[in-house]
């Protein structure tokens, strides 16, 4: 998993609520192995037609737009079934953080495991952010996990919050298998008291 620090890159509008997973990355999919790209699934039934060609009204195929690794979006964002699936064609595609008012709870929490940072912003700073990136195309927004920020096209910034476990993680590229190693050390002891006192 890759450490997230800050990003500062093009920032993708979907300015529409309760988009759900089976839209993030359609259910037909979900069979394949992790080791796919889930990025080229990634909105596949809006970003491309049945015979394959690009739809190219869908916003991710406009040039300015298709860079992007910061997606700003509507309330509920990943609402729908439990599909880890969704987050990772996120962030197979290079998406690595995501602002919304509010997000599907399972969403949300996959997210943090899979090294995608899920953002809640209230309504009007939402809001904002999207006037900002729809009326710029190719607008950079800055994610700085270090400091808890989001700084706007127009410079404004805005504080997130995260729980300190969540935000150590992706600081350090860890899952939480990853953090139950570093424990090692710490579990074997554990164990050799458990054993002693058993005896």
């Amino acid at each position: 998993m890759e450490a997230f620090q800050r990003v500062d890159a093009v920032a993708l509008p979907v300015p529409r609520s309760n988009v759900d997973t089976d839209q993030i990355v359609p259910a037909r999919y979900l069979q394949k192995p992790r080791t796919d790209d889930f990025g080229a699934y990634l909105f596949r039934d809006l970003r491309f037609a049945k015979d394959g060609s690009e739809n190219p009204d869908f916003i991710l195929n406009q040039p300015s737009y298709r860079p992007a690794r910061i997606v700003v979006a509507q309330r509920n964002f990943g609402c729908g079934s439990s599909r880890e699936h969704a987050v990772w064609a996120l962030y197979d595609y290079g998406v690595r953080a995501v602002i919304a008012p509010s997000f599907g709870d399972i969403f949300f929490s996959n997210s943090l495991k899979n090294g995608l940072l899920p953002i809640v912003l209230p309504d009007e700073t939402v809001a904002a952010l999207l006037r900002a990136v729809q009326d710029s195309p190719g607008a950079h927004i800055v994610v700085d996990l270090v400091s808890q920020t989001v700084t706007a096209p127009d410079g404004g910034t805005h504080a997130f919050h995260i729980d300190a476990f969540s935000r150590q993680c992706l600081l350090e590229g860890m899952d939480e298998l990853d953090y139950t190693l570093t424990l090692g050390d710490r579990i074997a002891a554990f164990e050799r008291q458990h054993d002693a006192s058993a005896a």
